[in-house]
């Protein structure tokens, strides 16, 4: 099932892999907040997600 929502007003986190197939397939993505979409827009047009970006940032500096 995909979720409604704020999904459409920003660009989300995906795993690059998951971009891939999505494109080609036509699947649904997960982003790093958990929204599930099929994605269909330019996301450069759209300010990232702040659940998205914080999740990356943190997984980021455990890196380090």
């Amino acid at each position: 099932m995909l979720d409604d929502g704020d999904h459409e007003r920003f660009a989300h986190y995906v795993k690059k892999d998951k971009i891939l197939s999505s494109a080609v397939e036509g699947t649904p993505v997960r982003a790093l907040c958990g929204k599930k979409w099929v994605p269909n827009r330019d996301p450069k047009k759209f300010p990232v997600c702040p659940e998205c970006k914080e999740i990356f940032e943190f997984l980021g500096k455990r890196g380090t």
